[in-house]
Formats: C-alpha cells, sequence, structure tokens
C-alpha cells in the first residue's frame, strides 16, 4: 500500500508540473478594455487592463492615431487604430505573441 500511496503522490506531482509548464509555454492573452470618452476635440480612447488605465489614444487632424502610453512621454503616430492600441498594451508588457 506504501508503494501505490507514492506512486499516486508521483503521478499527482507530475500532473501539476505538466500543467504549469503548459501555463507558461501557453499563456492566456491578457483581458483588455477599450472605452471612449468625447471632449472638445473629439473621442478619447482609452485602454485598460482591469482597473488599470495602460494609456490612451486619438486621431489628430491629419487622420494619423496618437497613442499616448502612461508614464511614457512619447506620442508615437500611426496609421491605424489598432496600431496605436497594440504599442499601448506592448509598452505595458502584454502583448502575447500569438505561436501560431
Amino acid at each position: 500500500m506504501i508503494i501505490q500511496d507514492a506512486f499516486d503522490d508521483q503521478t499527482l506531482t507530475k500532473s501539476e508540473f505538466d500543467e504549469y509548464i503548459d501555463q507558461l509555454t501557453n499563456p492566456a492573452p491578457p483581458e483588455i478594455e477599450i472605452d471612449s470618452v468625447t471632449d472638445d476635440f473629439g473621442e478619447l480612447y482609452r485602454v485598460w487592463h482591469a482597473s488599470q488605465l495602460l494609456g490612451t489614444f486619438y486621431q489628430n487632424l491629419d487622420g494619423r492615431w496618437v497613442a499616448q502610453p502612461c508614464n511614457r512621454d512619447e506620442r508615437p503616430c500611426y496609421n491605424t487604430p489598432l496600431q496605436a492600441q497594440l504599442i499601448i498594451i506592448a509598452v505595458n508588457g502584454l502583448l502575447v505573441a500569438d505561436a501560431a
């Protein structure tokens, strides 16, 4: 009986270890939310991760999308709103690459 219990414990430990490795190699994408507020200049879009504001982006008069990641001085411009969103997410270290 003692041998069986040791075998069961070893099997459980290996199973837990395998699950941990799967989580490391297949990280779940972060939950990102985007909302907007209207101001005098148009729509200001906000990028959130849970309750943390990651940054904002908006379309300037030239039609370019300006990304404003929080705690950064840079204000890079992009051609699409998706590019602006992605840079805000990436700067905050939350961009998860798709291995496929």
